[in-house]
């Protein structure tokens, strides 16, 4: 059971889950309820691979930092039993993914969106192009769903999960920047610091929300997703966090809409 557990924490279970639950919505959307399912369990186990990787690779940091949430420097799991379950996840997930209701290109557009959040944490992490894996997984992410009911995913549903992204990759970076600065861990937002990632995180969340509006007008959803992103950009960090996660719930809330409006007109 703690073998389990601490298998399910290095996944980063948090946004694990979040990318799942959000994907299941979407498919269902564009789906019956069973696929929908069978598509939320293929990019489950895709996302068990992005986060497996970067507790590896990170490990050795994480041990030097003494960051005991993570179950590797905490003795939970060891590094053995992480590879093990990526050995296992990996096969699997291509499987699932390709040979389920994503088929081929759905399941290859999103197993491409894996390899980007692999990528990142194996190179792209340290180098200017830190926000790109993330651009690219999160718009994979939404066009593999789409893709796979044979239409073509519109624009603006590909710009707002990118941008989307990497305001998650510049938030997500914000409370061990100071860290990772001492492992010369330098990407993009440990480049420009703290102050500035966090204005860039409340501006794309800022363009991201008035995007989605403007496809599915919703004014009180706009209101409180354009005050949370704001204050993303000035508050402390718990309560920044929180505005930040308000944000999101917002704008997965008007993508859905926006898709649920125009799904009608999208070109097959």
């Amino acid at each position: 059971m703690n073998t389990v557990v601490g298998l399910l924490k290095a996944s980063h279970f948090g946004p694990t889950m979040t990318v799942t639950i959000t994907s299941l919505l979407l498919a269902t959307n564009l789906w019956w309820e069973g696929p929908a399912f069978v598509i939320a369990f293929g990019i489950f186990l895709g996302q068990l691979l992005v986060g497996f990787t970067n507790d590896l690779n990170d490990y050795q940091d994480d041990l030097k930092h003494n960051r005991i949430n993570k179950p590797l420097v905490s003795g939970v799991i060891t590094t053995s039993q992480l590879q093990k379950a990526i050995k296992i996840v990996a096969p699997i997930a291509v499987v699932i993914n390709i040979a389920g209701p994503l088929g081929i290109k759905g399941g290859l557009i999103y197993l491409f969106g894996v390899g980007m959040g692999i990528s990142y944490n194996l190179y792209f992490k340290s180098t200017l192009l830190s926000p790109l894996p993330y651009a690219i997984a999160f718009g994979a992410l939404v066009s593999c769903i789409v893709v796979a009911t044979d239409r073509r995913p519109p624009l603006w549903l590909i710009t707002a999960a990118s941008l989307l992204g990497v305001a998650a990759h510049f938030a997500n970076v914000l409370k061990d920047l100071d860290q990772d600065l001492t492992s010369g861990i330098k990407g993009l937002p440990q480049r420009v610091g703290k102050r500035y990632s966090r204005l860039i995180c409340s501006g794309l969340l800022i363009l991201t929300t008035l995007l989605l509006n403007n496809t599915h007008p919703n004014t009180p959803l706009l209101v409180i997703g354009l005050i949370a992103a704001i204050i993303t950009s000035f508050a402390p960090n718990k309560l920044m966090f929180s505005a930040l996660m308000i944000t999101a719930v917002i704008d997965v809330v008007l993508l859905l809409n926006a898709v649920d409006t125009v799904i009608g007109s999208l070109v097959i």
